[in-house]
């Protein structure tokens, strides 16, 4: 019995998880006989679809959705549990991106650049509004519960019929998935994506914190010990979700404060529930232990300052720090509310120095350590909720107050810009006269600047201008926060551009040169402490530029930025775009911060976190974990080891320049192709995308149709889900041959050693090759049989076909490797066994495509929607 065998202390790591595997298709497939038995033949054998019925292929969608789920749920745990093995048998040191080895490394190469990369040093995941992700909050905690049963079946102390029984109870939450089903009937609303985004702090993220900094200081006490004091928080969680107004009508002033209160609620809870549970454990009498008397006093005070003082003392008498705990939780309920958070965490270091003081520290790093660093992470907010907004409507905004003065884009418009920036007073404007989207904006800067002096200023975090073309745009958005109530020589408010597209990307030191020649901007930049945030776009210059040209020019722009703003006594802190698929800059995170310049990084490293990649790594704690230290850690690493760094080697610049610009002209050429957006329209489900209900977010911006309005995410996803992936490859044959073409066999030996030697062209060569992989150009031509001109078909078609054979036989000789893919075993066997079940789907998405713009087949789209679900799981992301 497969099942028998299975949680073996003694399997190595591919038995183990082939067991897993095993054991969970088994119940799936106990499920499924159970549910829908006509089915289970054909998700045993998937090759013989041709005799599954219409009525039969919605339940096969989801039982092949469901499988492709639970393998993912069975690799998380097997690489949590790979992990613990290897830091129990070899070191922590010897685990991949944790802090012990980061900080054995930096001790060998660079130890005196260490303390100074720790006190720059600040990480921030951040949550988005694009739920990519189709999961609802239901299935997500389903998911979480199998995951917790397969970890509590590694255990060996349980008995035959005690093993039994937690078999029964992951059967039953299987047979509960089933029966819950994974696609949504309804658009989610706002509050669904708020909700949805908190739950994985209330899952993960809350406890997955203070085990981090835990970490943390093992490696500190084990590498740097006389550098303990350098431990400080490094992490800021920030979110879209509820402040993300780009294109977005459903995002409002009420739903922004909406996300604000329910931020706030879950983490007050959740200090209260930390301090509840110390207040149960911490039953120390002064009678008992000599605690100093300024200890006591400080206790005392700690105390007294709760509105149920005496009813406090009378319940715990003597227990001061007891009375303490109450007291606090008292305040956080709100009597008194405390008026900062700054005042919570100094009380809660007065009870960790008293319990320190009376030799039980101990129990504060168990039960107090862990709540001040939770609050001195998630204050009064859980998240720091960003602002972002296009800079279309921020100008037509301020247009509407000025009236006739001055036209965008003119001179006059520049000059009056900076007039009404440096004017002590600006004249009164009649909200009511404004139109409904002026008097949002201007709502919306109003509650900022409100939040921003309240009892936690982190509650808001920046205002990023999506689409920022010139300085004129952001210093749009300093002037619009005048209007709104926002007073003094300096603002408060960090303004953060958004650089897109590659034209952006390449005048944005000119941009920031000039921002910071105007007196408020500079000041107001100063105020934040001379660190400049820049947030790069990598979706939109991919989809602008092609893969290749975007990467590079991500690159040149983070150096042109880095040395502008030096020059100008400032620092950059990039805030990077990204997204789940190679298209928008997905990539190993390590692997992904180790390639970027040198220099550029400076401590500070934000990045996105967009739809099923917030699920994937931060459902569980064990992952969560793991997710953050890599984050931090490779942060560390690259900081400290950037001064010692190489320069980047001006040849390769040069190939990178040029393999850019071949790239970008194959890349253009293919989007300039007459009939080529047709044949995106048609032999792609990009049409029918809007019909799934996978976020409140319209799929294009400003309900405009033409391509350059389409977003990214369904940019991306529609070339996912049509197999062509062109978007993670299309261009880097075509510079390679053209490269080759000029230097011969000089041009392949520099490939190679930029291969070898680069981390930047590396990582760009990984993940083409794996793009690649993924690719198929069999299901590809499929669906562009789908086009209903069949002559422009074939043309863009054989353009695809020609340019992926191209790049896949560069790959091969760059790398010296004859099957593409090869140096991802991982990857390639987690492909190769869901490719079946993905052929099958597939043909039913064709299917179904077809028969509804024939108008001939049923109006109902589930099974096309099911379909689209399917095969982003398989693939393992959507964009």
């Amino acid at each position: 019995m497969r099942t028998a065998r299975a949680f073996s202390g003694e399997q190595d790591g591919q038995d183990y998880a082939r067991s897993l595997r095993d054991l969970l298709w088994d119940l799936l497939v106990q499920t499924v006989m159970h549910r829908a038995p006509d089915v289970a033949a054909f998700l045993v054998a998937p090759h013989d679809i041709g005799a599954l019925k219409e009525s039969q292929t919605g339940d096969f969608l989801q039982a092949t959705n469901i499988w492709f789920q639970l393998k993912k749920i069975a690799e998380e745990n097997t690489a949590v549990r790979e992990r613990r093995k290897i830091e129990t048998v070899d070191g922590a040191e010897c685990v991949d991106g944790s802090f012990a080895q980061v900080m054995t490394r930096i001790a060998q190469e660079a130890p005196d650049q260490f303390e100074s990369a720790v006190a720059a040093l600040s990480v921030g995941p951040t949550l988005t509004a694009h739920p990519t992700e189709a999961k609802r909050v239901t299935i997500l905690e389903i998911h979480r519960r199998i995951y917790r049963h397969l970890v509590a079946l590694e255990t060996q102390r349980w008995t035959p019929r005690e093993r039994s029984a937690r078999v029964e109870d992951l059967r039953g939450e299987i047979d509960l998935l089933w029966l819950t089903g994974e696609l949504r009937l309804e658009r989610p609303s706002l509050s669904d994506e708020i909700e949805w985004g908190l739950q994985f702090f209330r899952d993960s993220l809350f406890d997955a914190t203070p085990q981090l900094f835990d970490q943390f200081l093992i490696g500190l006490e084990r590498t740097f010990p006389k550098h303990s004091h350098a431990l400080r928080p490094c992490l800021k969680f920030h979110s879209w979700i509820g402040g993300d107004r780009d294109g977005n009508p459903n995002v409002t002033v009420a739903a922004t404060e909406f996300a604000m209160a329910r931020g706030r609620d879950v983490a007050i809870s959740k200090h209260i529930e930390g301090l509840t549970h110390a207040a149960r454990h911490i039953s120390i009498s002064r009678d008992i232990a000599d605690v100093p008397q300024a200890h006591v006093q400080s206790l005392d005070a700690i105390t007294a300052r709760a509105s149920a003082y005496d009813t406090i003392v009378e319940r715990n008498p003597g227990e001061v720090f007891r009375q303490a705990i109450s007291a606090i939780i008292e305040r956080l309920s709100g009597r008194p509310k405390y008026a900062h958070v700054d005042e919570l965490v100094s009380d809660l270091s007065a009870i960790e120095s008293s319990l320190i003081a009376i030799g039980a520290q101990h129990l504060g790093d168990k039960y107090i350590r862990p709540v001040r660093w939770r609050v001195e992470v998630f204050g009064f907010r859980t998240t720091s909720l960003d602002i972002r907004q296009n800079s279309t409507v921020t100008t037509e905004v301020l247009a509407e107050i000025w009236g006739s003065d001055a036209t965008y884009g003119s001179t006059a418009w520049s000059q009056k810009l900076r007039r009404d920036l440096a004017a002590d007073v600006l004249p009164d404007i009649d909200l009511g006269v404004l139109s409904a989207q002026a008097q949002e904006l201007l709502g919306l800067l109003k509650t900022i600047v409100e939040a921003r002096e309240g009892d936690d200023p982190n509650a808001v975090g920046s205002f990023i201008l999506s689409m920022t073309r010139s300085t004129d745009d952001l210093l749009a958005v300093y002037v619009l926060a005048r209007y709104a109530g926002a007073v003094g020589e300096t603002l408060d408010l960090p303004i953060v551009p958004l650089f897109e597209t590659i034209d952006d990307l390449r005048n944005a030191p000119r941009i920031l040169t000039d921002l910071i020649d105007v007196p408020t901007a500079r000041r107001s930049l100063k105020r934040q402490g001379a660190r400049v945030e820049i947030m790069l776009g990598y979706s939109d210059s991919n989809k602008d530029g092609g893969f290749i040209c975007s990467t590079w020019e991500l690159e040149q722009a983070q150096r042109r930025i880095t040395q502008t703003l030096g020059n100008l006594g400032f620092v950059p802190a990039f805030f990077h775009g990204r997204g789940g698929s190679v298209s928008r800059g997905g990539a190993p995170t390590g692997r992904a911060i180790a390639a970027q310049p040198a220099g550029t990084l400076n401590g500070a490293m934000r990045t996105t976190e967009q739809g099923e990649v917030v699920s994937a790594k931060y459902a569980n704690r064990g992952t969560a974990l793991q997710e953050l230290e890599q984050l931090a850690s490779s942060a560390l690493l690259h900081t400290a080891l950037s001064p010692k760094a190489p320069r980047s080697n001006p040849e390769h610049d040069d190939a990178l320049q040029a393999l850019s610009g071949m790239s970008q002209a194959a890349y253009s050429a293919l989007l300039n192709t007459p009939g080529f957006v047709q044949y995106f329209q048609e032999a792609s489900p990009v049409e029918e995308l809007a019909m799934l209900k996978i976020g409140s977010r319209p799929a294009r911006r400003f309900g405009a149709s033409s391509l350059a309005d389409l977003r990214a995410i369904p940019w991306v996803f529609a070339w996912s889900q049509n197999r062509h992936l062109l978007t993670g490859w299309y261009g880097f044959g075509a510079a390679c041959s053209s490269f080759t073409k000029v230097r011969g066999d000089l041009g392949w030996a520099m490939l190679r050693d930029m291969f070898a030697t680069s981390a930047l062209f590396q990582l760009m060569v990984d993940e083409v090759e794996k793009s690649l992989f993924q690719a198929d150009m069999q299901i590809a031509a499929q669906y562009a049989k789908l086009s209903t001109d069949p002559v422009t078909s074939s043309v863009i078609f054989e353009m695809v076909q020609s340019e992926y054979a191209t790049s896949a036989s560069a790959i091969r000789k760059i790398t010296g490797k004859s099957v593409l893919a090869s140096r991802f075993p991982n990857l390639t066997h987690r492909f190769e066994e869901n490719s079946a079940h993905l052929g099958t789907i597939h043909a039913i998405q064709i299917s179904q495509l077809r028969a509804l713009r024939s108008g001939e087949g049923s109006t109902d789209t589930s099974l096309l929607l099911q379909s689209m679900n399917c095969i982003s799981a398989g693939l393992g992301w959507t964009g």
